[in-house]
């Protein structure tokens, strides 16, 4: 067999892949540079500020078996807690009952029924809204029905905005209860969304790249008010980055911060809705545009999807005996080629133990989900290709325009 000469078809390749990820690997150390300062996960604070008031918002359709620990976490919760408005979308699996009894058990729980879906809103993000026009607290707190919020999670997230003056605020659970294929699995997902948008708790990015999470969403009700309340992100399946980016371009102080500590969820029952469901919002299809889109999709494949593959397939062709000869100039472009393979792949192992405080359980399937990174930059185009069209049972009509911020 003959070594890899210049010129030939191998070799331009292999020229062109190390300029590609060594181009995006600068641009990846770029994003994840603010993470070194970033702040620590924000603390319990069980007996929160009493000068201020927040109304919890939690969105139920059909979840008697999930929303249970979570009306138990909000019972336990202090000052500044003023109400708990579960907005109810008509269920139909005992799900009211249930809350019904909570309300009956802490007076600060009140069932909420919304009106009928109306066409261009998606079911989470209108019962949002009606919820925000319930509410009476200086704060609205979004929390979903399979969160479980520690003691002190409201205190907890009104100081931690407070403190750095956020306007809004969304917080990074813990994930519970994992099986080991989902621990396989989901952090590589995870660690995607960090390379695209940057390390949770780091100074506020540029409105186009803030990320958030619903799970656990404050944000200040007059602003909210101001600013058309939900209804920006009524259409869009990651409503929690779309509304986010929506309220930063418009002058909102929006931070992402640690929640570890305080808010814990177990969202899914398997790998495969994991893989199903992620898909949903996994994309951030509604909050970005087509371009910036795909160039997170290389940037993905470049130093996450495919690093091991190519120190792989470079080992390959040593034990072939088909690389250049040692001292030629092609000898450079394969060590450039190893060096920024191996150098994002180091990355990638280093970012494991900053993921390991949002993972209840962990175990080797979590120290091993590197593994994984191809599945998850698959995952990723995947949802790029082909915008999902269903979330928790019911269909929705996809807009046809490009998102704004």
């Amino acid at each position: 067999m003959v070594p890899v000469v210049p010129d030939s078809p191998l070799w331009i390749a292999v020229l062109l892949l190390a300029t590609l990820q060594g181009g995006m690997l600068l641009v990846l150390i770029w994003r994840l540079l603010p993470g070194w300062s970033r702040r620590p996960p924000a603390a319990p604070v069980v007996d929160g500020p009493a000068d201020t008031t927040v109304s919890v918002i939690v969105t139920t359709l059909n979840e008697v078996h999930r929303v249970g620990p979570c009306l138990e976490g909000l019972m336990r919760q202090g000052a500044p807690l003023l109400e708990v408005l579960v907005v109810d979308s008509r269920s139909t699996d005992g799900t009211r009952e249930l809350v019904e009894a909570a309300a009956a058990r802490d007076p600060r729980i009140r069932l909420v029924t919304d009106e009928p879906l109306p066409p261009g809103w998606v079911g989470k993000v209108w019962a949002l809204e009606a919820g925000l026009h319930e509410a009476r607290g200086e704060w609205v707190l979004g929390i979903d029905a399979d969160t479980v919020p520690a003691p002190g999670l409201v205190g907890g997230v009104v100081q931690a905005a407070r403190q750095d003056g956020f306007d809004v605020a969304s917080f990074s659970p813990q994930f519970r209860d994992q099986t080991h294929a989902e621990r396989f699995v989901q952090p590589a997902m995870l660690c995607t969304l960090v390379y695209r948008c940057g390390a949770v708790g780091a100074t506020q990015p540029p409105p186009d790249r803030v990320l958030a999470n619903g799970q656990c969403f404050l944000a200040r009700r007059d602003l909210l008010l101001k600013h058309g309340g939900y209804t920006p992100a009524r259409s869009s399946f990651c409503d929690d980055v779309t509304l986010a980016r929506h309220l930063a371009a418009r002058g909102a102080r929006v931070g992402f911060l640690d929640g570890s500590r305080i808010i814990q969820v177990r969202s899914y029952t398997s790998l495969a809705e994991m893989w199903r469901e992620w898909g949903r919002s996994f994309d951030l299809q509604d909050a970005t545009s087509l371009w910036h889109r795909w160039l997170d999709v290389v940037l993905v494949w470049a130093v996450q999807g495919i690093p091991l593959l190519v120190l792989l397939a470079v080992g390959l062709l040593w034990t072939a005996g088909l690389l250049p000869a040692p001292g030629t100039p092609e000898t450079a472009v394969f060590t450039a080629l190893v060096a920024v393979n191996a150098s994002a792949l180091a990355i990638r192992l280093a970012m494991l133990t900053a993921l390991a405080a949002s993972y209840a359980e962990q175990g080797a399937s979590f120290w091993l989900s590197w593994l994984s990174d191809p599945a998850a930059a698959f995952r990723l185009t995947l949802s790029t290709v082909k915008r999902p069209k269903a979330w928790r049972g019911r269909a929705y009509v996809a807009p046809t325009s490009e998102p704004t911020i």
